[in-house]
């Protein structure tokens, strides 16, 4: 090759680089115009905050609070200044309420609400609806629910249909007047109880196969028992206890049992959303659908969309291939949590559980009167909550309305509205079914044994209509529920957040999409809410 051929050769190739890096920025132009012109919602939260001036109804924790559980203001309005602002210089001058500095839990992240992202849409261009208010019958009726999932965090999900803890739950849930669970012909049923508002949820048993199957993570096998908790192991139930979580304070890790077991009941769905990565079980769900069978896996089918599904000559890679989705389920992840981090802290600022039901404890203990609906007051759960904590070791026979905590540390600080966890599976469920055929079957589920030390065959009626779609739309279902189950949020929490975290896929997807060289008309799946898209 001559030199004038190499040189020609140079400037054809720097001549290309050129022409593509003017491409490039052209496409990204086009897409951050496109998510910009989208149609700006409305961010309208519920009223509270303005409706009662000593914010008894917002979110407080970690911040100084008086001695019946009460913010302090000043600490409050440096708070919401600091939220305003987004600068650090703010929120460190936001005062934090632990007695003892050395022991105080730091507040959780509120400045990435104020984050922009490079792909998908920008998190104050997503929208939730308002949360219930605090005075209303729907907030007191997901009280209801989440009094009787604390007490029935031992009783084998698979047992709900014959334990009387289990009716009574259905039944008194069935007496509110704005209960939005799940049920069959206007009640709650024991099948229904603490099920998920998806068509997945109402089929099969209570857990996803995807919690139960094995997986693998290259030559690693991930056997899906779990390091849970002993039975019993209930907290914040005395009001000098609870105070001093509000306040901030840091506590010890609970008692673990020594038998790992698989998911079998409440207390062990509490513990693997208490410390999972969280994403972690869509990765994992991801992992069983990708491998072949004999290796542990479904074999799962592409996207009848997918341009690799019948290709002849490639499969995907880098695009429409493995390595893509394993890392689009930790893309979708961090952009859900910016999405709802902006819920969170710049618009709702929702209390959670454990303070609402300490204001039902104020006001029937005759220390302060509150607002609260006469659906808890009169609810059947509140006469077995205060026996339940009564009995709790740790009360010395003092009973209490307080809500019986899975974690020592309570929720986590940062406010209810939307769940984090929720998010996340909203959007990782959303990538994998746009990337999988959500209609190919379920084969041979399982459920635990009665122990949780092993798996057994599922034999219920319905055992052979079960569908990848369902098993994923319920395993964001059993995420999102199984922190409610903890005591850390509350339904709509949840419902609303997988919707949320749908719409932040659903954007991730269409700049995806802009972006590749194969023929794609788009991946076609359901909805949370039963819609049949492409994307």
């Amino acid at each position: 090759m001559t030199t004038d051929t190499i040189e020609e050769s140079t400037s054809v190739l720097e001549s290309s680089n050129v022409e593509r890096a003017e491409e490039a920025f052209g496409l990204r132009v086009r897409r951050a115009d496109a998510q910009r012109d989208e149609p700006l919602p409305e961010h309208p939260d519920n009223g509270d905050e303005d409706r009662y001036p000593g914010k008894f109804a917002s979110y407080t924790k970690g911040l100084p609070h008086d001695a019946i559980g009460e913010v302090a203001p000043a600490a409050y309005h440096r708070l919401i200044d600091a939220v305003t602002s987004g600068r650090t210089v703010d929120f460190d001058n936001v005062p934090l309420g632990a007695p003892d500095p050395m022991k105080q839990r730091r507040l959780v992240n509120p400045q990435s609400g104020h984050a922009f992202d490079l792909a998908g849409a920008d998190s104050h261009h997503l929208a939730m609806p308002p949360a219930p208010a605090f005075a209303g019958a729907e907030q007191a009726g997901e009280m209801v629910e989440n009094y009787w999932m604390a007490l029935l965090r031992d009783v084998p999900f698979s047992d709900y249909d014959t334990d009387p803890l289990a009716a009574a739950a259905a039944a008194d849930l069935s007496n509110l007047s704005d209960f939005r669970g799940p049920k069959v012909n206007g009640q709650v049923t024991t099948g229904t109880l603490f099920r998920g508002f998806t068509a997945g949820d109402g089929q099969g048993p209570y857990l996803s196969q995807f919690l139960l199957k094995t997986a693998l993570f290259g030559s690693e096998i991930i056997e899906q028992r779990i390091l849970t908790t002993l039975p019993g192991a209930d907290f914040m139930t005395t009001f000098p206890d609870w105070l001093d979580v509000q306040r901030g304070t840091k506590r010890d890790d609970p008692v673990f049992d020594v038998t790992r077991r698989y998911i079998r009941n409440g207390r062990d769905a509490s513990q693997y959303v208490h410390i999972d990565v969280l994403f972690q079980a869509y990765f994992d769900a991801c992992l069983i659908l990708s491998r072949s069978k004999n290796a542990a896996g479904m074999a799962a089918p592409l996207n009848p969309g997918s341009p690799y599904r019948d290709s002849r000559t490639q499969e995907g890679f880098g695009t429409f291939g493995e390595p893509h989705i394993k890392g689009l389920l930790g893309e979708v992840a961090v952009r859900a949590l910016k999405a709802v981090w902006y819920q969170k802290w710049l618009v709702h600022r929702r209390l959670r559980p454990e303070v609402y039901a300490a204001r039902v404890d104020s006001n029937n203990n005759g220390t302060k009167a509150y607002p609260v609906h006469d659906d808890v007051l009169n609810a059947d759960v509140l006469d077995a909550i205060f026996a339940s904590n009564a009995g709790n070791p740790l009360n010395a026979g003092q009973g209490s309305h307080l809500l019986p905590m899975a974690f020592p540390e309570g929720s986590p600080l940062h406010p209810s509205y939307g769940s984090g966890h929720a998010t996340v599976g909203g959007a990782c469920v959303t990538v994998l079914k746009w990337f999988f055929d959500e209609t190919t079957p379920i084969e041979d589920p399982k459920v635990p044994n009665p122990d949780g030390t092993g798996l057994v065959d599922y034999t219920g009626p319905d055992h052979d209509r079960l569908t990848v779609g369902g098993e994923l739309d319920k395993l964001a279902s059993n995420i999102g529920i199984g922190r409610n189950i903890a005591g850390v949020h509350w339904r709509s929490d949840y419902a609303e957040s997988l919707r949320l975290g749908e719409k932040v896929a659903i954007a991730t997807l269409l700049d995806f999409k802009a972006t590749v060289a194969e023929d794609f008309n788009g991946g076609r799946f359901t909805t949370f809410d039963g819609q049949t898209i492409t994307v």
